[in-house]
Order: C-alpha cells, then sequence, then structure tokens
C-alpha cells in the first residue's frame, strides 16, 4: 500500500492557505448543530493567526445582498484584501472564476479551510479542491450547520474524500511549530490566550 507522502509534511506558513467561506450574518443565524460564539470564535483565530504569520488568505461570501457582508471581525484583519462575492449562485466557492483565481494565485498545495454551511457551502469547496490534487485540511471547530446532524454527515462525507480535520489550536500550533517560533508571544497574546484554552498566559 502506497502512502501519501503529502500527508507527513507538516502545516507552515509557507506551505499552505487559509480559505473562509460564508462567514456571514445570516448563515451564523441559522446554525444549530454547536455554539455560535465557539464557531466564530475558531474562525476569527485561525484568521489572525494567519494575518500574525503572514499565511495567505482568501474570502469567499454567498450573495451579501441577502445573507450580509462578511464578519468585520476577521475583514477587518485584511482592510486591503477583497472579499469574493461569488458571481455564480453555487456553493462551491471554487466554482467562481475570481476566488479560484486568487487562490491558485498562492502557489500552496496545502488548503485550511472552513465555512458555513458544513454540509453545503464547507463541504463543497473541500471537495472541489480535494478532486483538483490539493491536501485539504478541514477546520472542524469554524464550522457549523442548520443541523447537528448536518454538521456530522457534512464532516464524514469530506472525511470520506480524504479531507483531513482539525481544530483551532492544533492548526496554530502546526503553524507555530515551535516555541522558539518568533511570532510564539504574538500568537499567545492575541491567538491562544483570546480564542484557546491557554487563557491567562498574557
Amino acid at each position: 500500500m502506497s502512502l501519501n507522502s503529502g500527508k507527513f509534511e507538516f502545516l507552515t506558513a509557507q506551505n499552505s492557505v487559509l480559505v473562509l467561506i460564508d462567514f456571514q450574518p445570516s448563515m451564523f443565524r441559522s446554525i444549530a448543530s454547536g455554539d455560535k460564539v465557539v464557531i466564530k470564535k475558531a474562525a476569527v483565530g485561525a484568521a489572525k493567526a494567519a494575518k500574525i504569520l503572514g499565511v495567505p488568505v482568501v474570502l469567499s461570501a454567498i450573495n451579501p445582498k441577502l445573507n450580509g457582508d462578511f464578519i468585520k471581525d476577521i475583514t477587518e484583519l485584511f482592510p486591503s484584501q477583497e472579499v469574493f462575492a461569488r458571481k455564480v449562485p453555487s456553493f462551491d466557492a471554487f466554482e467562481d472564476e475570481r476566488t479560484w483565481g486568487y487562490f491558485q494565485q498562492t502557489g500552496r498545495r496545502k488548503v485550511v479551510m472552513a465555512g458555513l454551511w458544513t454540509s453545503m457551502c464547507f463541504a463543497y469547496t473541500a471537495i472541489h479542491a480535494r478532486k483538483e490534487g490539493y491536501d485539504v485540511y478541514g477546520l472542524m471547530d469554524a464550522a457549523g450547520d442548520s443541523t447537528p446532524a448536518a454538521h456530522k454527515y457534512g464532516i464524514e462525507r469530506m472525511l470520506q474524500v480524504g479531507v483531513i480535520p482539525l481544530t483551532l489550536e492544533a492548526l496554530v500550533s502546526e503553524w507555530m511549530h515551535d516555541w522558539d517560533n518568533p511570532k510564539s508571544g504574538e500568537l499567545v497574546k492575541e491567538v491562544y490566550s483570546k480564542y484557546g484554552a491557554l487563557i491567562g498566559w498574557h
């Protein structure tokens, strides 16, 4: 049995990209699979860690006129970056040419991804990336859906096509790699202490 060696290569700030999909007010309002505050904190924490470490970020929104603008907690971290409002009415963010083009320009083969809802826009975009040969890492604590079952089986569907599950603190730690990272102090103060379990370290 052959092994995909890419799966054994750790995520770094140099080899990965963060894709965040549809973190918009109406999408949050419909979540009933988990704590909305926890889900939002995980997404914002990942975005803040990406900013600190210089990881490229792709932001995609579906029908902002109906669903509201992408949350400011994230967009304010990247004031000069466009949120790609999909021009096709698709649940798959990568079917939008501008989103897909911007993503490809990063040149990264490892994709960390999260979105609302788990079973639809998140799952469909993740499956698209897997089909194109990318290593996809699903940030599962930054995802939610309309029911617990939809969230659960959305994750299971992604796992079946090879999406690798992880959570916020695991992601940040993998990006940081070790405490000798020159950004470790900033990550403790701005991410771990505010969005993770290491409360009180700052």
